[in-house]
């Protein structure tokens, strides 16, 4: 990989840059922003987006340790659904063809938003490297190789990164009553199964949001979000603690187990705090400067954003759309052994970020019970899209791990039914 290669790579693949970028562009191209302005706007994105990140590594501590926990006190074994995993191990064979891939969309991405009525920015770098990597190898295994591979991963790319943002507007507007924004995240297909689903059996969203629930005096603690986080992730902990029976005494090291676990569970609640925060960044930031953006370069462009964006409309949907997510990994983790798939652990990061923006989404079409729902119309797909996608990722799919999020898994599998219609692989 040349230098200024990877130099393009390193900045498109770093979210906070590559929204700081935007956002510093934008300013400049504001009629009543200066120079100032455009640098002040262009490093507070980039912060607040390293407030989300931080806070992200936050949560994933306490999932990583409670993954683990459900797996051996239950005794189940499979494939674990990890984007990051997958992604290491398709770079150590594509590296090159990925990083051409996600160049190229970028570019394709802001020619289609210029020249089609999508008018979309895709602003989620790291999910753009991730798709690259699937598009890489899903378009080898079908015979693709060079420049063909590289300009057709490219095409697919920057059109995704137009078309699904548009497919997942009304539910961002829905959602935050703005369409100044909308979602740009690589699980698109269970956004929208979330949504109808929700809206077809969901109850009344004005009358039975989740937001709204109303808790006895004596519980009215659980209507903070942050203290009804915490202890809902506590007892979650503590349910496969007490199935590891004596085991669970070395989970903590010297600290006693339970008080260890309550201080994971603590832990992720200050996590999601962090995140909550991050995104109020961005958008302070991101929204008003894509109006110059807009004005200039691609005229009514409205920015894709990672899904933590509308977490802040939905605290205690994100929570409920994470546990019916989960729930819906379990059971399909003990069917799709039976009928000849390959056993999909549920992995706690998918059912955490995509099952939770499916309940809030849920939510605002279906209220609670549409929260509830939509988390777990998520888990049926990214399991079963999950165990689906391993035949078209080639020798990469005989790995413990495969992509956790829809949007890859049925690009994956299309590529791989076109490839097998035509003949080619």
């Amino acid at each position: 990989m040349t230098g200024i290669l990877k130099v393009l790579v390193d900045i498109l693949s770093v979210p906070a840059l590559l929204v700081a970028i935007v956002a510093f562009v934008g300013y400049l191209a504001s009629e009543d922003k200066n120079f100032s302005d455009a640098i002040s706007g262009g490093v507070k994105a980039a912060i607040g987006f390293f407030i989300l990140v931080a806070g992200a590594v936050t949560l994933i501590g306490p999932l990583d340790i409670l993954g683990p926990m459900i797996q051996e006190a239950f005794n189940v074994q499979g494939v674990v659904p990890s984007n990051e995993a997958i992604v290491a191990i398709a770079l150590g064979q594509l590296a090159q063809a990925t990083a051409l891939i996600m160049i190229l969309g970028f570019v394709f991405n802001i020619i289609f938003a210029r020249f089609t009525p999508f008018k979309y920015i895709w602003l989620t770098g790291h999910h753009s490297l991730y798709m690259a990597s699937l598009l890489a190898v899903a378009f080898s295994v079908i015979g693709m190789s060079g420049v063909v591979l590289w300009l057709v991963g490219g095409v697919v790319l920057g059109f995704l990164q137009v078309i699904l943002p548009a497919w997942t507007q009304p539910l961002a507007a829905k959602v935050s009553g703005t369409e100044d924004w909308t979602i740009g995240h690589f699980s698109s297909l269970s956004y929208v199964a979330a949504g109808f689903a929700a809206r077809v059996a969901g109850g009344d969203p004005d009358t039975t949001s989740a937001e709204d629930m109303e808790f006895p005096q004596a519980f009215g603690f659980l209507r903070e979000s942050l203290v009804s986080t915490g202890l809902i992730m506590f007892l979650i902990f503590l349910v496969p603690a007490i199935f590891l029976g004596s085991d669970r005494n070395a989970l903590g090291g010297e600290t006693t187990w339970w008080v260890f676990l309550f201080i994971q569970s603590l832990t992720f609640s200050a996590g999601v705090a962090v995140v909550l925060y991050g995104v109020r960044t961005i958008l302070g930031e991101i929204v008003p400067a894509f109006s110059g953006f807009a004005d200039k370069i691609v005229p009514d462009a409205k920015p894709a954003l990672d899904i933590p964006v509308v977490f802040p409309f939905g605290a205690n949907s994100v929570i409920i759309g994470f546990l019916s997510s989960f729930v819906a990994g379990v059971v399909m983790l003990f069917i799709m052994g039976p009928i000849g798939l390959a056993a999909i652990v549920p992995g706690l990061v998918p059912h955490f970020f995509v099952g939770g923006g499916a309940g809030v989404i849920g939510n605002a079409f279906g209220g609670r019970r549409g929260a509830i729902i939509g988390g777990f119309v998520n888990g049926l797909i990214i399991s079963l899209g999950a165990a689906l996608l391993i035949p078209a990722l080639g020798n990469l799919g005989f790995e413990n791990t495969t992509y956790g999020d829809a949007d890859f898994q049925w690009v994956g599998i299309l590529i791989g039914l076109l490839g097998r219609l035509f003949g080619a692989g």
